[in-house]
């Protein structure tokens, strides 16, 4: 059973890592993720159900924090999708009053479950039987608690209440992420128009530009030290008619790369000096 377990778990942070999801996450990669987890969760109820717990503690160690972990992200990316398929066309107002309604219904979720969520994140103890062990559970105390596993020998019903609260975790960052992007939207609509009589077009690559903005941002040029990574990128965006996307998963792979993680600030000295020296010839 244990080996399962450690099995599908590494198969979910692989799966995650090699698509470089984190809260960026799009709606091609959920529904990727949705059947990834699918069949995996399946196979879970089902040795679950032919597994005989050797204690009550294993059993209230399995439905607090392992089926949870794999139940949350298989909620969290349910959810992406179910929003992104919602999501309203229209002008940037329009999507941000969604998604913080979106927000909304995390906090709704929350104040309807306070006293759960604060037993949970408490870390408190007292109550697992009563929480985390089958044919325990109260349902009519416990009313939501059976969405998307509704198999008595495989929920006590609350388990299914700590996947909600790590998949609102996952989704509050996703959310906040989203209105972010909007904002830097936003903000390089009006860099753009600051800069409608000055165009210069970058014609290097999007890391090559990602690079040199994170280049600027680590040595403190800009604005005395205080502009932050998303301002610089956005005057770079601005600026250079360049769409940047994810440029925080671009210098993960930067940061992650073998050999010359600084190769376009390497090839800037390499020219330079070979100018300067041409100069002097």
């Amino acid at each position: 059973m244990q080996k399962y377990i450690n099995e599908i778990l590494l198969r979910i942070n692989e799966e995650m890592e090699l698509r470089g999801i984190d809260e960026n996450v799009n709606t091609e990669d959920a529904l990727y993720m949705i059947d990834v987890i699918r069949p995996l969760f399946e196979k879970l109820r089902e040795m679950t159900i032919a597994y005989e717990f050797q204690s009550e503690q294993e059993e209230i160690h399995f439905f607090k924090e392992i089926k949870p972990d794999i139940l949350g992200r298989y909620i969290f990316f349910h959810k992406v999708v179910r929003i992104e398929m919602k999501r309203p066309i229209g002008s940037d107002d329009v999507q941000r009053e969604y998604l913080h309604s979106q927000l909304n219904s995390l906090k709704y979720f929350f104040d309807q479950n306070l006293d759960f969520y604060q037993y949970y994140r408490s870390r408190a103890t007292h109550l697992d039987t009563y929480y985390f062990v089958r044919y325990k559970s109260n349902f009519r105390l416990c009313l939501d608690c059976n969405f998307l596993d509704k198999d008595p020998a495989f929920s006590t019903g609350f388990d299914y209440k700590v996947a909600k609260i790590l998949s609102n975790e996952m989704l509050r960052i996703y959310l906040n992420r989203q209105l972010q992007l909007l904002d830097r939207k936003t903000q390089i609509a009006e860099i753009r128009t600051s800069l409608s009589d000055f165009s210069l077009k970058w014609t290097g690559s999007k890391s090559e530009a990602i690079e040199w903005g994170y280049g600027l941002f680590a040595a403190k040029s800009l604005n005395y030290g205080n502009a932050t990574i998303k301002e610089i990128m956005a005057f770079i965006e601005a600026a250079f008619g360049i769409e940047l996307g994810d440029y925080y998963r671009t210098y993960l792979s930067l940061k992650n790369r073998k050999k010359d993680r600084t190769a376009f600030f390497t090839f800037i000295v390499e020219q330079l000096q070979k100018r300067m020296d041409d100069d002097n010839l």
